[in-house]
């Protein structure tokens, strides 16, 4: 027994020796025997690896269908010339780094793109440069994906016209970390997307969304910068979504947020940073959710939030400088929203205890008014408005009583 065991270990590392020993590496390129990605693609087997030399290159549709790691020497371009899906992987374990995609075709029905991935798992896509394509990287049925480090850029003026930047779709346990993306109509599209985590990406100067979230659940997003987009984020009919550390930045327009959510729960968004936009967080349909120990600073409204939310808890938040703490439809109001620092909180503190004494509430009398009538805004810092709020204040009427906080901070926290 101990013998034929022996013998079966020493044939399985016979073929693994054998395997690696049969692994070779192509090159090919402008000066070399084989001249094209694809033509190096057909002469290669499973395992092997690709080195594609500096230079210009149109090929059409590019096919990868065998387990490869491609590697491009100083960014080799691949240009679709506006008529072709540049790189399509269709098989398991590929690698695919280093080159300069640009110019995909464009096409509505079919979504070509300058990279995309069909049905497969164990895909790294990394540091390369995609330029002027429909889509930038798109990812369908995807699992165990990479996107590392790439630089996307598109030139979209209307979102009719242009897909996103990077698009995943049906997929689990994806990665997408280090990418620079701007002029797309979403930066990030995760649909149908579980158990990914989108990290240290900057998405800036999108048409529509940094980044979109549609029904994908348990996923993180983690210290990226969402700057100058139509809005900054959305995620709509999802829950267990972790928003950690993130940066909205100077995201502005009629409808544009730093964050919108919709119909989500159970989710936490912690220690972000939202500042200069229209409206810092925008709720609707929101449960069971912790906005903790974020800062909200020089927005529009720092807060709305719509009367069907529940069990929201807003706690040891920082909001300065925003011309409205926050702004609701409604007075039934089942969130809570105590221990945070508001720097409009005039209160006293005769204990010391760096807590104040009596309750402060967030919404003011013109926000109210503002909310109906929206051309009321053009009074906005009279001496009128200025009035109304603090009668409002000392007489509550109108504004919703139980929307306050019962422990405020009187000095900034320390987060």
């Amino acid at each position: 027994m101990k013998s034929s065991t022996l013998k079966f270990f020493n044939l399985f590392l016979f073929l693994i020796s054998f395997s690696i020993l049969q692994a070779k590496t192509i090159y090919a390129g402008k000066n070399q025997k084989i001249k094209s990605l694809t033509k190096a693609i057909e002469y290669a087997v499973a395992g092997d690896s690709i080195i594609l030399y500096s230079g210009k290159y149109f090929e059409k549709n590019i096919v990868i269908n065998k387990a490869l790691t491609i590697i491009g020497k100083n960014f080799p371009v691949i240009d679709g010339e506006k008529k072709y899906e540049i790189i399509s992987i269709k098989s398991d374990n590929v690698v695919f780094s280093g080159f300069k995609i640009k110019r995909s075709g464009y096409a509505t029905l079919t979504d070509p793109a300058a990279i995309k991935v069909y049905n497969t798992k164990n895909i790294t896509i990394s540091n390369n440069i995609i330029d002027d394509s429909f889509f930038g990287i798109y990812i369908q049925y995807g699992t165990n994906c990479k996107i590392l480090n790439n630089k996307i850029y598109a030139y979209g003026i209307e979102e009719q016209q242009i897909g996103n930047g990077i698009h995943c779709w049906k997929s689990d346990s994806l990665i997408i970390s280090g990418n620079y993306i701007s002029g797309h109509r979403d930066g990030i599209y995760f649909e149908f997307v579980t158990n990914s985590v989108i990290w240290r990406n900057i998405s800036k100067k999108n048409i529509r969304y940094g980044l979109h979230f549609m029904f994908s659940h348990n996923d993180s997003y983690i210290a990226n910068v969402f700057e100058n987009n139509g809005a900054g984020v959305a995620v709509m009919f999802t829950n267990k979504v972790k928003m950690y550390n993130n940066y909205f930045l100077n995201n502005w327009g009629d409808a544009a947020y730093g964050l919108l959510l919709k119909e989500i729960s159970d989710s936490y968004i912690e220690a972000n940073y939202f500042s200069s936009n229209t409206i810092g967080i925008y709720m609707e349909g929101v449960s069971r959710t912790f906005i903790r120990k974020n800062t909200l600073d020089k927005n529009g409204w720092a807060i709305k939030i719509q009367a069907s939310c529940i069990d929201v808890s807003m706690n040891n938040n920082n909001f300065t400088g925003n011309s409205f703490d926050v702004g609701t439809n409604g007075s039934l109001v089942l969130n809570n929203f105590n221990s945070n620092y508001w720097d409009k909180y005039e209160g006293y503190d005769l204990n010391h205890d760096k807590i104040g004494d009596v309750p402060y509430h967030p919404i003011s009398l013109f926000s109210m008014i503002i909310e109906k009538n929206p051309p009321a805004m053009i009074l906005f810092r009279s001496i009128m408005v200025s009035l109304l709020d603090k009668t409002e204040r000392l007489i509550p009427s109108i504004t919703p009583e139980n929307l306050k906080d019962n422990t405020p901070h009187t000095r900034k926290i320390n987060l």
